[in-house]
C-alpha cells in the first residue's frame, strides 16, 4: 500500500489513518499527531529488498539499526525492553520496541516465561534466532579489525564483554583444562570459569579468582601483536592474584590478527 492511498481525517476527537486494511488513530487532535502515526507505519512496515535469497532475508530480518546488538544481548540471557535499552542506551525506546516486535514477526525472538524485576515481559531468542550465535561471533571477530582506539562516545558494557569472551574462546586449547578469572574494564566486571575446557561467563567479580585489568589495547595481546610480558611490564594490562594467569588466559583466547582495514578513494 502507498501513502497516497492512505485517507486521513482529522477532528475533535483526533487524528485517523486509516487504509484498505487498518486504521490508525490518535488520542489528540493536534496537527503533529500526523508524524508520529505516519512515523510508527514506516516503522512496522516490512522493508524487502526483493530479491528471492536467503542473504537478502536474513538482512531484512536483522540488517536494521541495533538489530544484530539486540541478538547480542539476548545471547546471554532472557531481557525486558527496559533491560534491553540499559546495555543500548544510544537506541530510543520507540525503536528497540519496534526491532523486538520486527524480530518476532520473522521467528527470532519470542516472549520468554520469565519476568524482570519490575514485572515486566522479558524476551528471548527462539531456536531459530539462536542459530545466529556462530554467525555473530565470526561477525565480531571479522569486525575487530576495526577496533582501534575508542572513540569518544564509546561504551563497554557486560553483555558486550561476556559475549566478546565467547568470541575470542579458543575451546581446542582449553580442551581438558580448568581456569578462572575475573576481569576488570573500568566500572563493569565480569567473571570466567572454565570446567575441563567448557566456558562459562557471568557477571561481577569471583571471589579468589586473579584479577585481569585490560586496557584499551588490549586487543594488541589477544592478536599477538604484543607479548603477555610486555603487556604488564608496560602496563598495558594490569595482574593480581596469580602471576602466570595472563599467559594461562592468553593461551586459551585469542583473536585472528588482521590487517586494519584503509580508506579507499573512489
Amino acid at each position: 500500500m502507498t501513502e497516497s492511498a492512505w485517507k486521513v481525517v482529522m477532528d475533535e476527537d483526533g487524528l485517523t489513518i486509516t487504509g484498505d486494511s487498518f486504521s490508525l488513530s490518535t488520542s489528540t487532535s493536534d496537527p503533529g499527531g500526523l508524524d508520529s502515526v505516519v512515523s510508527a507505519l514506516q516503522g512496522v512496515s516490512r522493508a524487502s529488498y526483493g530479491q528471492y535469497c536467503g542473504l537478502a532475508r536474513a538482512i531484512e530480518a536483522v540488517g536494521e539499526r541495533w538489530g544484530m546488538l539486540v541478538v547480542r544481548d539476548l545471547l546471554v540471557n532472557p531481557k525486558s525492553t527496559a533491560e534491553l535499552h540499559e546495555g543500548l542506551p544510544g537506541v530510543p525506546m520507540n525503536l528497540l520496541a519496534m526491532r523486538i516486535k520486527e524480530m518476532a514477526f520473522v521467528g527470532i525472538i519470542e516472549r520468554s516465561e520469565t519476568t524482570d524485576g519490575e514485572g515486566a515481559d522479558q524476551y528471548q531468542l527462539t531456536e531459530y534466532g539462536r542459530g545466529l550465535e556462530e554467525i555473530l561471533l565470526s561477525f565480531g571477530r571479522w569486525g575487530s579489525a576495526m577496533l582501534t582506539a575508542p572513540r569518544p562516545e564509546d561504551i563497554v558494557t557486560e553483555d558486550s564483554m561476556m559475549v566478546s569472551m565467547r568470541t575470542t574462546f579458543l575451546p581446542e586449547a582449553a580442551a581438558g583444562r580448568s581456569a578462572r578469572f575475573q576481569l576488570h574494564f573500568g566500572e563493569v566486571v565480569i567473571h570466567i570459569v572454565i570446567e575441563d575446557g567448557q566456558l562459562e561467563v557471568g557477571r561481577g567479580p569471583l571471589l579468589g579468582a586473579p584479577k585481569i585489568e585490560p586496557g584499551p589495547t588490549f586487543k594488541d595481546v589477544l592478536t599477538r601483536e604484543m607479548t603477555v610480558d610486555d603487556a604488564i611490564a608496560t602496563g598495558t594490562v594490569k595482574l593480581s592474584g596469580d602471576p602466570d594467569a595472563l599467559h594461562t588466559f592468553a593461551s586459551m583466547f585469542a583473536l585472528p590478527y588482521q590487517d586494519a582495514p584503509q580508506r579507499s578513494s573512489i
